[in-house]
């Protein structure tokens, strides 16, 4: 009975899946239908030269499309939904004190503790899985000679964001304004730029940057809203957003530290090369 059942619901969801999908593709193309006007329109008009491999460019934005259409269903129908469900049980008092306990008038912002490590933890494990952050690795591991590890600057960038995003709960839980931790952020970010390797800058810039795209940004921004609703005083439109801001600017502080830690240890071990050679003479 309950396989028919099921098996019921799945049939009638069917075309409501259909026709949703439907309108998101004719709405995607809407939004590609401009850049594919601006790059054939200099590829013909100002440049003046035929399409190479026109037949692949066509394909590609084809899966461009279905592709983004397919993401965006994804979107709605899962990861906003899970965000903020996740959110409203890490928040829920009878699991925060258990059944039949005592539960205060106000509750205690480290009672929520489950709620930061979920987010440090969520943060962490999009950005790893973040293809613009992997592929920005893998250019600065070429260019810079190999110098640049491709893990060890993503595990930088994913320690900055799980840090940024936990305490971006935090803030939320708290109901702290928002501008008093950016202000401090980029406090610390304009001393490490003076202090840190000049080379390492600009990656870290743009780290603070690639973080915020594809995967990382619906799941925090349905975890910041899923907080802001459930937990008691706040606001989803003054304290749900704010978290893809701590997403962007921690990293740009672990990664020069990362790069500041490396030269130490660089240093180190060349001193103490040195006094083992003058040990050794």
């Amino acid at each position: 009975m309950d396989s028919a059942l099921s098996h019921d619901v799945i049939t009638l969801d069917i075309p409501t899946i259909a026709m949703h999908f439907g309108d998101t593709l004719l709405s995607t193309m809407r939004d590609v239908l401009p850049i594919v006007v601006i790059i054939f329109g200099f590829q013909l008009a100002v440049l003046r030269r035929p399409v190479t491999h026109w037949q692949r460019v066509v394909l590609g934005f084809v899966y461009v499309v279905l592709g983004l259409a397919l993401f965006l269903m994804g979107l709605e129908m899962a990861l906003f939904p899970l965000g903020e469900s996740m959110a409203e049980q890490l928040t829920a008092l009878d699991f925060l004190f258990g059944q039949g306990e005592a539960i205060p008038a106000q509750v205690p912002w480290h009672e929520y503790y489950w709620v930061y490590l979920f987010a440090a933890a969520i943060g962490f494990s999009t950005t790893i899985a973040e293809p613009s952050l992997i592929a920005v690795a893998i250019k600065a591991n070429q260019v810079s000679g190999n110098t640049i590890s491709v893990n060890g600057l993503r595990i930088a960038v994913a320690l900055g964001v799980a840090i940024g995003i936990a305490l971006g709960s935090y803030r939320i839980v708290a109901g702290d304004p928002l501008h008093y931790y950016i202000l401090v952020g980029y406090v610390v970010v304009v001393v490490q730029t003076y202090f840190a390797p000049k080379t390492i800058v600009p990656l870290a810039y743009d780290s603070g940057g690639v973080t915020t795209s594809t995967v990382t940004v619906p799941i925090v921004t349905a975890l910041g809203l899923g907080l802001a609703s459930t937990v008691p005083g706040r606001n989803p439109l003054l304290d749900g957003f704010g978290l893809i801001a701590f997403a962007s600017l921690f990293p740009m502080i672990t990664v020069m530290a990362y790069a500041q830690l490396s030269v130490w240890q660089t240093r180190r071990q060349a001193e103490a090369a040195e006094r083992r050679k003058d040990n050794a003479l």
